[in-house]
């Protein structure tokens, strides 16, 4: 790795708190840039803008997505800003880029009778893993967090006297976040069965696997996707559509748009307002249902 991109590397860890996988997502997509500069002996500091624009043309035509893309650029423009900050360079070659458009798509959440029916017509088992499932199922569902954000749960994120959850979110943002009694109730139990496993690996985590290790993404993925194969027929079944169904029942129950950004940990509205699809096709729909005018 060159010196400014390690450099580079310890700016986005030290100064802009940046989990370690977007770092490398970042400096992947940076070397991958570097890498198609090598056959033109050029360096990164020496870019300007046509060869940039050359890359994207090689990219789409290698049926890269318009949103893999827009990621990469976005990773270039990050590192050359550091450069220009560092005075490595002394004009940044994507000052005037515009990213590709992009299609929008509507997220697709689970229905209220979809979240119903994966706790009623699912068996958890009374044990370890059964409880631990259903537990997973309920914090996703009533507290909105990220999959990273469950996975980094310890022990002392959940204060049972507060019925709060305490998560650290992106770029290391620290948001309570209310805890149903539900939810308060199945965590005790899910809690006692933890504390007996016969060995504990990673003490601190809240979240165990039945040897006693931190679960990963994949395994949380797919526990999501098995239950709600069980009761919807909807092309993605994620954590991330779980998030999405948190977000868009509250604004369906009548939760104002700043709450919801709140609770999800997002920056700004306009990440939240993405929610808000969702939320106009059930207001449509009970508009034509109730409006005289449509009988």
């Amino acid at each position: 790795m060159s010196t400014n991109l390690q450099a580079y590397q310890d700016y986005l860890v030290k100064e802009k708190n940046y989990s370690p996988l977007t770092v490398r997502a970042y400096l992947d997509d940076i070397q991958s840039f570097q890498e198609y500069l090598l056959g033109q002996s050029i360096s990164l500091e020496e870019v300007v803008y046509p060869n940039i624009r050359n890359w994207i043309v090689t990219l789409v035509e290698h049926n890269i997505s318009t949103t893999s893309v827009n990621r990469k650029i976005s990773a270039l423009k990050s590192y050359y800003k550091f450069l220009l900050k560092v005075k490595q360079i002394s004009v940044n070659p994507l000052l005037k880029h515009k990213s590709l458009k992009t299609a929008k798509k509507v997220q697709i959440p689970f229905s209220e009778k979809e979240l119903l029916d994966v706790f009623s017509e699912n068996e958890y088992a009374d044990d370890f893993e059964g409880i631990r499932n259903r537990f997973i199922i309920e914090l996703f569902y009533t507290t909105g967090i990220r999959r990273a954000e469950l996975i980094n749960l310890n022990l002392n994120s959940v204060s049972e006297i507060q019925k709060t959850i305490r998560v650290i979110g992106k770029r290391n943002k620290e948001r309570i976040i209310p805890v149903l009694d539900c939810t308060l109730n199945l965590y005790k139990k899910y809690k006692s069965l933890r504390n007996g496993l016969e060995l504990i690996s990673d003490n601190e985590m809240l979240i165990l696997s039945k040897t006693g290790n931190k679960v990963s993404e994949s395994f949380v993925y797919r526990l999501i996707n098995d239950y709600f194969s069980t009761v919807s027929k909807k092309e993605k079944k994620s954590p991330h559509v779980l998030r999405h169904s948190f977000a868009t029942h509250l604004l369906n129950n009548g939760a104002d748009l700043n709450s919801v950004k709140e609770l999800l940990g997002h920056a700004s509205l306009s990440s939240t307002q993405i929610y808000t699809h969702s939320s106009l096709a059930e207001l449509k729909k009970v508009y034509q249902e109730a409006h005289p005018r449509n009988k």
